[in-house]
């Protein structure tokens, strides 16, 4: 029996666009940090998928409905993919964006990153010599808000911190680290984050990560303990 023919979407790889065998598609995301493509039984439905963006397209074509059973928790099943089963209620909504921050000292290098969670496709990531956890958390969310925005999609933010949800709200990130020569870079960004909130308006729902039900949020970097 001759094989089925597939059509191969590369959004991010060394050269994106459509391919009509996997050894083609292969090169162009093999090694690449973040690559993203998907397979597809027909070109009609790759021209449709390489119009719109990644992460929407892997979402329409899961099973997961956007409010998943009320009685399924997060799990991650042997392809690295994010499923639900039952066990806990109230679960998170899993067409989603998950967002967490790091900082080795306090202050110290600091970075952020946004994962969207049915994939765990990280779709940003931010990184400063010298900074705060808060202020990671925060920014995070900030860069959440602007990338559904620009990308049109309706998703919903998760964030596990508590003062950056209350500063993101505020529109202004209340840090006491020291705005000098160490900084000035990272305070230019966190500035440019603040006007964005304040001239932009958004529809995205930001809600609390509930760790103690759900564990660590998809987009933590792993390095407690």
């Amino acid at each position: 029996m001759a094989k089925k023919q597939k059509y191969y979407v590369v959004w991010q790889g060394k050269q994106p666009g459509i391919y009509t065998d996997w050894d083609a598609c292969k090169a162009q995301v093999q090694g690449v940090q973040g690559a993203q493509y998907k397979g597809f039984d027909s070109m009609a439905e790759a021209e449709a998928a390489i119009k719109l963006p990644y992460n929407s397209v892997v979402a329409s074509n899961t099973r997961i409905s956007r409010e998943s059973s009320a009685s399924s928790v997060l799990v991650i099943d042997e392809n690295g993919m994010t499923a639900v089963k039952p066990g806990t209620a109230n679960p998170p909504v899993l067409d989603a964006l998950a967002v967490d921050a790091a900082c080795s000292g306090n202050p110290g290098v600091m970075e952020y990153q946004g994962i969207y969670i049915p994939t765990r496709t990280r779709v940003f990531h931010y990184r400063a010599e010298k900074g705060t956890n808060n202020i990671g958390e925060f920014l995070a969310i900030v860069h959440g808000l602007s990338y559904l925005k620009k990308h049109r999609l309706n998703q919903i933010i998760y964030s596990d911190s508590v003062n950056a949800i209350s500063w993101v709200r505020q529109k202004v990130c209340k840090s006491k680290l020291p705005e000098d020569a160490s900084t000035a870079e990272l305070w230019d960004y966190i500035h440019r984050a603040e006007q964005w909130l304040r001239t932009n308006t958004y529809t995205t729902e930001i809600r609390k990560w509930d760790t103690d039900r759900w564990g660590e949020i998809p987009a933590d970097f792993g390095r407690k303990g």
